[in-house]
């Protein structure tokens, strides 16, 4: 009796967070968010499957899960151990593995994937502290440890351990800031992070500029123009949206 009453508050809770985190779910009930949030749904049955796999029961908490993926697009395998506060926008396309661990307050778009990398055995999917951010079709893969207050970027391949309060984007996934700070709260610009790719190119290409008039005032002569146009940041609103 203990474990449904704490599977109860677990789902009054989520309803709780998909209401703060989705503009959409703005001064929608709770019974509109449960029986139309796709993500919201899968969740709620992940916690059903869950409560019976640690109960013991057989093969029912691995048919609940196949029935949600079918309805939902949603895959999370009933030994999953997801915390309080977790939030799926959208929910298509996500999966989340055997051995996963998702602490509080966690939020992942679309398309997350939190996999392995093998066939080995024991741990080998991810492990996400609280207050995570995982934007839209980002790949976790292995038995890697993502810090508290983490934010990973859109379609961004993540391998390796994240330290706490980072930002990573990129494939693979490397840690950047914004602007020098720490992106605050759960809803981070995605569409204006850096690229670590290209700022990697600017700084390629400024030095041989640099050298390219180093030899002109060797030879007497004026630096060759390459022609190519000044890599500037990007600012202001995105085509993508946001």
């Amino acid at each position: 009796m203990k474990g449904w009453k704490r599977l109860v508050a677990e789902v009054r809770a989520d309803v709780a967070a998909a209401r703060d985190r989705d503009p959409a779910a703005q001064g929608v009930s709770s019974f509109e968010i449960l029986s139309s949030w796709a993500g919201v749904q899968a969740l709620l049955a992940h916690r059903v499957a869950h409560a019976l796999l640690e109960a013991g029961v057989p093969v029912l908490p691995r048919v609940l899960a196949y029935l949600t993926r079918a309805v939902t697009g949603v895959e999370i395998h009933p030994a999953a151990r997801i915390g309080r506060e977790f939030f799926i926008d959208h929910g298509s396309g996500v999966v989340i593995g055997e051995t996963a661990e998702i602490g509080a307050r966690v939020t992942l778009y679309q398309g997350v994937t939190l996999g392995g990398t093998g066939f080995q055995r024991g741990k080998r999917h991810p492990t996400l502290g609280d207050n995570v951010t995982v934007g839209s079709g980002a790949k976790l893969l292995g038995p890697i440890a993502v810090g508290d207050g983490a934010k990973i970027g859109a379609n961004t391949v993540v391998i390796e351990d994240v330290p706490p309060h980072a930002t990573v984007v990129g494939n693979p996934g490397h840690p950047v800031k914004v602007d020098g700070r720490r992106v605050e709260g759960p809803d981070a610009d995605w569409i204006h992070l850096p690229d670590p790719i290209a700022e990697a190119i600017k700084t390629l290409s400024q030095r041989i500029a640099a050298l390219e008039q180093r030899l002109a005032d060797l030879d007497g002569g004026a630096a060759p123009d390459g022609g190519s146009a000044e890599l500037r940041e990007r600012t202001g609103r995105s085509s993508a949206g946001g």
